[in-house]
């Protein structure tokens, strides 16, 4: 590049068009390491030697690109959705099963994996002091439930984000103390937040071994409402 360009440059001042091509004469690679300018320029409309047909074949190559990429996460966009549809009818169907269930902490430990396609589902709380009008959620609190583990004060809203009722997790921690015997299984997981009418944190675990039964896309809602139904059935 010309030492006038140079200082033109230096002293943040926009080129002019003959520096721009002074620059681009000093480093003819300048466009091989930033193929994505080439959507932003304009091709010739005639071809005049191989210089040019190589530009249009560059241009070309980057436009192609371009669409793969859109392609790709058009793709994903639809799998998904897919994948959030099918968590919606087996959340359904775990709905089903916690409406008619006699027993709701053994219906959520032994009916609900197989019906959500998963490895486990565990019931777990916090410490907490229900109050003394409700015996069932007195025994609740303190964990005289068999099928309920426990869980260290505040770990509900430090495993699922306080002001969020959901998460899916692609990397598992503490999964001894959330998926128990199965924790070896777990690849991924869903922490869902159970409601209780008593106020004590309660936690639905999900542990899945194929990623596919718990996408992370458009699913907390969904999980949510599980979670909301939990509590509800409890309660009853």
């Amino acid at each position: 590049m010309s030492q006038h360009a140079a200082t033109i440059l230096d002293c943040g001042l926009a080129p002019t068009a003959e520096e721009v091509a002074a620059y681009l004469r000093d480093h003819p690679d300048f466009l091989l390491h930033r193929p994505e300018l080439y959507r932003t320029l304009l091709p010739p409309r005639r071809l005049h030697g191989d210089n040019l047909t190589d530009h249009m074949a560059a241009m070309i190559l980057a436009e192609r690109a371009r669409t793969r990429a859109l392609e790709a996460e058009v793709q994903a966009a639809i799998e998904d959705g897919r994948a959030g549809a099918t968590l919606v009818m087996r959340v359904r169907l775990a709905v089903l099963a916690l409406m008619r269930a006699r027993d709701v902490v053994e219906t959520v430990g032994q009916e609900l994996p197989a019906l959500m396609r998963v490895e486990s589902c565990t019931l777990l709380m916090e410490p907490g002091a229900a109050p003394p009008s409700r015996a069932a959620d007195r025994n609740f609190g303190g964990f005289r439930r068999a099928g309920i583990l426990p869980l260290p004060a505040g770990a509900v809203s430090r495993l699922v984000g306080r002001g969020r009722d959901a998460r899916v997790r692609t990397e598992v921690t503490e999964a001894l103390m959330l998926h128990a015997e199965a924790a070896g299984l777990v690849t991924r997981d869903a922490l869902v937040r159970v409601p209780l009418a008593c106020g004590t944190p309660c936690l639905l675990a999900l542990g899945a071994r194929d990623a596919a039964a718990l996408p992370t896309r458009q699913t907390t809602t969904t999980l949510a409402f599980l979670g909301r139904t939990v509590a509800a059935a409890l309660s009853r």
